[in-house]
């Protein structure tokens, strides 16, 4: 589920639809939660649905760590790639806010992160990365984790409408790596290759 202060506006031509803040959603806030109402596809789902739904699933999907599918059932599939993004997926199944996203903003993640099947060169940003690469987690990792480490210390301390999604016994491991009493699973767990089969 995606944070309730968003809407989808129209962004360009060139990038279409996008996820966009209306409020300002500072740093530390989950910005999205894989919730029940998300649906989750296996390879062989997909290869048996006719075309047309597979290109939407082209489209609008994520793969998870076991190479599945997964597709967001409200706004969250229409938050657009940026190589300088304000959002972050984390281990736990949510996403945060790297940095305040100021009103009117897009919410962005680094498509990187989201086990692409094949390579894409990317809407220009001015950065040396151009194109998204099926293993960008593999070379990248570890500088999303230290993106994601100072985020995640204010989780706690952050207004948090999507806290009901969160489990209990998560949310108390939030506190102890916030706290510094555990250590962040890292982002790189996220990462599924096809040579995993």
């Amino acid at each position: 589920m995606i944070h309730p202060d968003t809407e989808i506006r129209f962004i360009s031509n060139e990038i279409g639809y996008g996820v966009v803040a209306k409020k300002l959603i500072p740093k530390g806030t989950i910005t999205w939660v894989l919730d029940k109402l998300d649906r989750e596809f296996t390879p062989l789902e997909v290869s048996d649905l006719d075309p047309v739904y597979r290109e939407i699933l082209g489209i609008y999907t994520f793969r998870n760590n076991k190479g599945n599918y997964v597709l967001c059932w409200d706004n969250g599939r229409y938050v657009n790639h940026s190589f300088n993004s304000n959002c972050l997926t984390t281990a736990y199944d949510f996403e945060i806010a790297i940095r305040d996203i100021q009103v009117g903003e897009q919410l962005t993640d680094d498509y990187g992160y989201l086990n692409i099947n094949e390579p894409f060169r990317a809407h220009p940003e001015g950065t040396r990365r151009k194109i998204v690469y099926p293993d960008d987690l593999l070379k990248y990792y570890k500088n999303w984790d230290k993106k994601l480490l100072p985020a995640f210390k204010r989780i706690p301390e952050a207004e948090q409408p999507l806290r009901n999604l969160i489990k209990a016994e998560q949310w108390e491991e939030i506190e102890k790596i916030a706290s510094g009493e555990k250590e962040m699973v890292s982002i790189l767990s996220n990462y599924y290759s096809e040579d995993q089969d």
